[in-house]
């Protein structure tokens, strides 16, 4: 990556997570509870948080994916931090995950542009390439011809 490069990235990178933290607080502030489908996995992700991981509720129709990462996430930084109780699996550390994942995802879709970018890149100097040369070859041919050696 080269320098100016890095720092456009981490320039973005910066301003979308500090435009998501400000979000995920005005968000948290207002609505404190459930919201619309977090009504179902808010639920299913506090059961697996105490270990009920066979529980599952009907209405959800996605893997549990998150749920575990969540967890995953979650219980090794409680320990860490020596949180207990509530503040662990609730509300808005569920949602803190989902605004770490979505400074995740920002990354991965820089690196999959620029993975394409290099592959367009590539394509247009290969075109390029033989560009100059069907130019050289015209050419070669246009003197020949003038030489009277075709």
């Amino acid at each position: 990556m080269e320098r100016a490069e890095a720092y456009g990235f981490s320039g973005a990178m910066s301003g979308v997570f500090l435009l998501s933290c400000l979000l995920f607080a005005a968000v948290s502030r207002r609505q404190r509870g459930p919201y619309m489908d977090e009504l179902f996995h808010v639920p299913q992700a506090q059961a697996y948080c105490q270990g009920r991981f066979g529980q599952w509720d009907p209405m959800i129709t996605t893997l549990p994916g998150l749920y575990l990462l969540s967890v995953g996430l979650v219980k090794p930084a409680a320990w860490l931090l020596g949180w207990t109780g509530s503040v662990v699996c609730s509300v808005g550390m569920l949602r803190f995950i989902n605004l770490l994942f979505s400074a995740g995802n920002f990354y991965l879709l820089y690196l999959l542009l620029f993975k394409i970018h290099q592959r367009n890149k590539t394509l247009k100097e290969s075109f390029v390439e033989i560009g100059s040369d069907q130019m050289t070859m015209k050419m070669s041919l246009n003197t020949q011809m003038e030489n009277g050696d075709v």
